[in-house]
């Protein structure tokens, strides 16, 4: 007909479905450089510079080169499909920053814990936080230069995982490799869902 009214209207295009993934880890393991990476826009980031001050708190063991840290947040975006949107937090790594790990923590959908083979002990308290709330996490071993290369399964035998908890490698300089990490954290998170469904509330 004329005008086109026996077309059907179209329907208005879905708003996409955007899920909150935390990376966290220990101190200069890589967790801005993931975000940078894999983030579709600019990545806000609240680095500041270390100093002399810093010393007796911030360890540079095998991070001697390393000049910023970041003291609050990491955050960017990216998109896994058209109806799917990540919003990636990036936590700080130092102790006495892990009072903002709560805050940023509200309402994650999972989270990524990147790990350093050379400095393997660093990943433990995330791994430690994370259990203890219930947050579905992927271990993402981080490949730098020069690093030994260890089996995910050594790797999850080191950190004492339990079975079902993904343990992948990764560049976190990589978009691509960045990437998959964050698509093993939204399928562990989704199936621990649906195999530990939260009770309805009452």
């Amino acid at each position: 007909m004329a005008f086109g009214r026996s077309e059907r209207r179209r329907k208005p295009p879905a708003e996409p479905v955007t899920l909150k993934i935390l990376v966290a880890g220990g101190f200069g393991v890589g967790k801005t450089t993931l975000v940078g990476a894999v983030s579709e826009i600019k990545p806000l980031r609240t680095e500041e510079l270390l100093t002399e001050a810093g010393r007796p708190v911030d360890s540079l063991d095998g991070v001697e080169t390393k000049t910023t840290t970041t003291v609050a947040m990491d955050f960017g975006r990216i998109s896994l499909r058209d109806d799917l949107v990540l919003y990636l937090f990036g936590t700080p790594g130092q102790d006495r920053f892990w009072f903002l790990w709560d805050e940023l923590a509200r309402g994650a959908l999972g989270a990524v814990v990147l790990a350093d083979t050379r400095r393997l002990g660093n990943c433990f308290a995330a791994v430690d936080y994370f259990e203890q709330r219930g947050i579905p996490f992927t271990v993402a071993v981080n490949c730098f230069e020069g690093a030994q290369r260890y089996a995910p399964d050594t790797v999850r035998d080191a950190l004492d995982l339990d079975p079902g908890v993904p343990v992948v490698l990764c560049d976190a300089r990589e978009r691509e490799s960045a990437k998959q990490v964050l698509i093993s954290v939204v399928q562990h998170a989704l199936e621990t869902g649906i195999a530990h469904p939260q009770p309805a509330a009452t």
